[in-house]
């Protein structure tokens, strides 16, 4: 399997942003260098003839500091407050950025039941179609203001999960989940000096699952165990994904050129030409690293 190939030829690509990404961890406000670089990324993107989709967190977070709340949301209704204020806030800076490079917007809110209903199913589709065909850049929330945890359907939970659904909806070649880690580890590598990270996954099996870890911030509410669910719905619908850390926001470049950085979850189509690929060992590395070292000083 071609990494460079299967990856610098997608065409229509969902991007979720945490709220780790976008914000800044000591004071929970907005990243405006960073998220101007992810608009300049996605614009460049677009320029390339690939149709983007983002999926942003940090509406919630947004709002509580707009509304001057000292701690997280302990509520329903408060968490609803928030969301109805950090969306309307955090929509006018992407709106604002975007407009820079005379690029259209869209805001979609979605509930569970405008994913999961035949009829929503459909017209949503057909909106996100239509909204791609005049090249427009839908942002995409949930709508938290009236969103609720009904047993018809429930919520999404994260957007980690929404960022999955979104994928099966548009039909999407390729699903970049930018968050706090750089993707998967065989352990926790922070607790587990001998965790090797993981290049490739051809298959999302229990093995995988039960590598699949908590949230490791404050600020968001998808743990690793959310990003591997995502990608067990995304690839059995013929989605590939990519976890990948978004502190250094450019990795999307680096991802769209076929470079290794990241996990990368194979789709059932591409994962029956390829293995798991995992890093070597940390003691193997060492050995290697000093073969090398004595074989360069013998040269010399």
């Amino acid at each position: 399997m071609d990494r460079k190939s299967l990856l610098t030829e997608k065409k229509r690509i969902v991007i979720k942003v945490g709220t780790s990404t976008i914000t800044y961890s000591e004071t929970g406000n907005i990243n405006l260098n960073k998220l101007e670089k992810f608009v300049r990324i996605l614009i460049n993107l677009r320029n390339q003839g690939k149709e983007v989709i983002v999926v942003s967190s940090g509406a919630v977070g947004v709002g509580r500091k707009a509304l001057g709340l000292k701690h997280r949301p302990a509520t329903e209704a408060e968490k609803q407050a928030c969301a109805a204020v950090g969306q309307a806030r955090l929509m006018m800076i992407y709106e604002k950025l975007f407009n820079e490079y005379s690029q259209l917007t869209a805001q979609v809110l979605l509930t569970k039941e405008s994913i999961l209903n035949e009829e929503c199913k459909k017209k949503a589709h057909q909106t996100f179609n239509e909204l791609l065909r005049m090249n427009v850049v839908p942002i995409v929330n949930e709508n938290d203001v009236i969103s609720v945890d009904e047993l018809a359907y429930g919520n999404f939970g994260d957007n980690d999960t929404l960022a999955a659904y979104v994928a099966r909806l548009v039909e999407a070649d390729l699903l970049i989940l930018m968050s706090d880690i750089d993707g998967l580890y065989t352990d926790d590598p922070r607790q587990n000096s001998d965790a090797r990270f993981i290049h490739t996954v051809k298959e999302i099996d229990d093995h995988f699952e039960r590598m699949a870890k908590g949230s490791s911030t404050e600020c968001g509410t998808g743990g690793m165990a959310t990003k591997i669910t995502a990608g067990k719905m995304v690839t059995e619908a013929g989605t590939d994904m990519v976890i990948a850390n978004g502190e250094n926001i450019y990795l999307i470049n680096d991802i769209m050129a076929g470079k290794k950085v990241g996990t990368l979850f194979l789709s059932h189509k591409h994962g029956q030409d390829a293995g798991d690929e995992y890093s070597p060992k940390r003691a193997e590395y060492r050995r290697k690293a000093k073969i090398e070292k004595k074989t360069q000083k013998s040269i010399k």
